[in-house]
């Protein structure tokens, strides 16, 4: 077995799992550089400096005077984005270049958390030309953005495989305010939404598929901060939201040096990727007494149907009119139309708190 490095980390006392704020939909975020939008969000779903680690110097300790951020996730009930909130103060900012000298906000997502590696040096079959399986894996089950803080002529992001249309409108936006120079001090704001995908084609979105986000859901993420110090090094601090403290990679694993943390690894590994869980509605947004249901069509030839309460508060009794003349009293019933056609159907319930309808005309639609 290689030997490992000697370096010592600074200790890291991470949750188990980091937590993404559900907006309601109407208080989505407008991407445009206001942080604003975001004051609704609790503190406790802030993610600072004090949960990275320096790869680069692994024992080294925040310095808020030199670099100091702050990330908030987002996501909306419905949609397939999640929402960033990126809040960094430098004293030196480093991005006068056209290339990748620049400082960046280095994102990884793994939308369904199957993990795995995803980038082509990594590639399975080592026979395979690696150039090949850029095109044939890279960014395919995960997705890896580099995106530049801030971006001075250039895009604003670069999207590390052949699927260059995940960082354009519809599947992300981003907008950004700062009022300092390259080499200047100063604080810089960066909203972006992006769309993570199980299956991201280089052929286009028409034969991909994006992640479905669902309350209480694990997706994978994690970040770097990707810190540069001057135009004339390539040295760089990389602030690592993955990496553990105390473990490494040995010598001679691909990409890996001696002073290498395993969660280094994360921009092609997205096993290493943390946590994240799509928490529900924050109490204050939520009615304290509503009715609200789901349906699915389980078998159309058989004409059968579940429904599914979403109800809040506390309920005592629930009571559908299917729209045929049926109905029941179950909290989730499943039911089997005789005939085709378009159906009005209405759930009340009944609790301490008083009653409450909600009805859907035509939603359900049975041939």
């Amino acid at each position: 077995m290689a030997a490992l490095s000697a370096t010592t980390a600074r200790a890291v006392d991470r949750p188990p799992f980091y937590k993404v704020f559900q907006f309601p939909p109407d208080k989505i975020p407008r991407i445009d550089g206001d942080p604003s939008d975001w004051a609704i969000v609790p503190d406790d779903y802030a993610i600072g400096m004090d949960q990275l680690t320096n790869d680069a110097r692994p024992a080294d300790k925040p310095d808020p005077s030199k670099l100091d951020v702050k990330v908030k996730v987002g996501w909306v009930k419905g949609e397939n984005r999640l929402y960033f909130l990126y809040e960094a103060h430098k004293d030196y900012w480093d991005f006068s270049q056209p290339n990748l000298h620049n400082d960046i906000f280095e994102l990884v997502v793994d939308g369904d958390r199957s993990g795995g590696k995803f980038i082509a040096r990594w590639r399975p079959d080592a026979t395979v030309p690696e150039f090949d399986a850029f095109f044939s894996m890279q960014g395919l089950s995960a997705q890896n953005y580099h995106i530049f803080t801030p971006a001075k002529d250039k895009d604003w992001c670069m999207a590390w495989g052949p699927q260059q249309w995940l960082k354009e409108l519809p599947y992300a936006n981003h907008a950004s305010q700062y009022n300092f120079q390259p080499g200047g001090s100063g604080k810089l704001v960066l909203e972006f939404y992006i769309t993570p995908f199980d299956l991201a084609s280089p052929d286009g979105p028409e034969k991909s598929k994006a992640s479905k986000l669902e309350e209480n859901k694990i997706i994978g993420v994690s970040w770097a901060v990707m810190d540069y110090r001057g135009p004339q090094t390539e040295n760089h601090d990389f602030w690592n939201l993955a990496s553990d403290a105390g473990v490494f990679a040995p010598r001679g694993t691909p990409g890996a040096n001696a002073t290498t943390l395993a969660g280094h690894m994360m921009y092609g590994d997205a096993s290493l990727l943390r946590d994240f869980k799509l928490m529900p509605l924050e109490p204050q947004f939520k009615k304290a007494f509503a009715a609200m249901w789901t349906f699915k069509v389980e078998d159309m030839a058989k004409r059968l149907v579940s429904f599914h309460d979403e109800s809040s508060g506390q309920i005592t009794s629930w009571h559908w009119d299917f729209g045929d003349g049926t109905n029941s009293n179950e909290q989730n019933p499943q039911h089997a139309y005789k005939d085709p056609g378009n159906y009005i159907v209405v759930l009340d319930i009944e609790g301490p708190a008083g009653k409450a309808r909600f009805s859907r005309v035509w939603d359900v639609t049975i041939k």
